[in-house]
């Protein structure tokens, strides 16, 4: 199995982290990542999916997918 691209890494770092207020999570989207915050949500969510991920960061990756689950339970 390959290794997650530096990007991919990245993402999972961002969740990883704690975040103080409104937007400041956006705001570190977009400056460490260079990329808008949907785009971002788009990929997240496509790691989710990608037993690399899993295999680099179990923890993040399955509260992650409890998390989506839910959401998609409430809907």
């Amino acid at each position: 199995m390959d290794a997650l691209e530096p990007r991919e890494q990245a993402i999972l770092a961002v969740e990883r982290q704690g975040w103080a207020g409104p937007g400041a999570k956006e705001r570190a989207i977009r400056e460490r990542l260079g990329i808008a915050p949907v785009r971002y949500y788009q990929l997240l969510n496509a790691l989710l999916d990608d037993p690399r991920a899993l295999a680099h960061d179990p923890v993040t990756v399955n509260r992650l997918r409890r998390v989506r689950e839910a959401r998609r339970e409430e809907r």
